[in-house]
């Protein structure tokens, strides 16, 4: 699904109001509705604040829509707040929390839609690739970057790359956990997006355990994981490791310091876990590298 045929799920009013913007669905990335207030446009790394406003009827028609008007069927996705779209796109949620035994049992009166749109960008890896190979062999990598530079783009080119292999290397089984459904983009267990022809996903599933999980049933030589963090993350990495997987990760951050700042991500940065750290640097193209860095510390760019 292309961004234009998104648009298409939109009342007549707020698609033209986009089109009357005249903006390329390529630099789309981000669409916020919140009940009666403006709509904003994230467009190419800018605001664009609109001067058109949504009524909490119409936000749930919209909601609706997306959902095929059948929303009990993305209930599990919903308690979780989001829709996952064909090709990848995703619609976050915000509204009043239904909660049951102390837990959320799914979301009502939803009041604010985040349509965020997904960018596959062949190639964009090119430039990290040759860094994250030593001679035959695929260092353990770790993406760094604050949210909105790409580094979940740039993680699923790297992943298309390896599994498919090139005329001087040998493609890879790679296992992509998938747990918000943004590197793949599965929709109804189908990937959106082109991960690679040797690679196997494992979508809505918590990266801990999804890392054993896919360890056990797929035997990947690579396993691909987006926004670690936890103590249990930690742990499934270093068993991953063991096994003889290579590992591709990201996490948010800006610089090796402000990792070193967060005790899970010291530890495994100690421990030498990662043989290579990608920062992103800001700009107007997702995945822009600013500097890599080996286990030592030491700039290999």
């Amino acid at each position: 699904m292309q961004c234009d045929e998104v648009l298409s799920i939109f009342p007549k009013e707020i698609r033209e109001l986009v089109q009357s913007l005249h903006l390329s669905p390529d630099g789309l990335q981000e669409i916020r509705i919140r009940a009666g207030r403006p709509i904003l446009i994230r467009y190419r790394n800018r605001e664009l604040v609109t001067g058109r406003t949504v009524s909490r009827d119409r936000t749930a028609e919209i909601l609706a829509y997306l959902g095929s008007y059948s929303l009990y069927a993305y209930e599990a996705e919903i308690r979780q707040g989001f829709l996952s779209l064909p090709g990848g796109h995703r619609v976050g949620l915000s509204g009043k929390a239904v909660m049951e035994a102390g837990r959320v049992k799914t979301l009502g009166e939803i009041s604010s839609l985040n349509i965020r749109f997904a960018h596959q960008i062949r190639g964009c890896a090119d430039p990290l690739v040759p860094y994250i190979w030593e001679g035959e062999r695929l260092l353990h990598t770790l993406i760094v970057s604050p949210p909105g530079r790409g580094k979940t783009t740039l993680l699923r080119d790297c992943i298309r790359q390896i599994s498919d292999g090139s005329d001087t290397r040998p493609g890879k089984t790679v296992g992509v956990v998938d747990e918000r459904s943004e590197i793949a983009g599965c929709f109804r267990g189908v990937p959106g997006n082109d991960v690679g022809m040797r690679t196997d996903v494992l979508d809505g599933c918590p990266k801990a355990e999804g890392m054993m999980m896919l360890i056990r049933s797929m035997a990947p030589d690579v396993v691909a994981v987006d926004e670690i963090g936890g103590r249990e993350d930690a742990g499934s990495l270093r068993y991953a490791m063991n096994c003889g997987c290579v590992l591709l990760a990201t996490v948010h951050g800006s610089c090796m310091e402000e990792l070193l700042q967060k005790p899970v991500l010291r530890e495994l940065v100690e421990q030498g876990i990662f043989e290579r750290y990608v920062f992103l640097e800001a700009g107007k193209i997702p995945g822009r590298i600013g500097q890599i860095l080996d286990r030592q510390g030491e700039s290999v760019c």
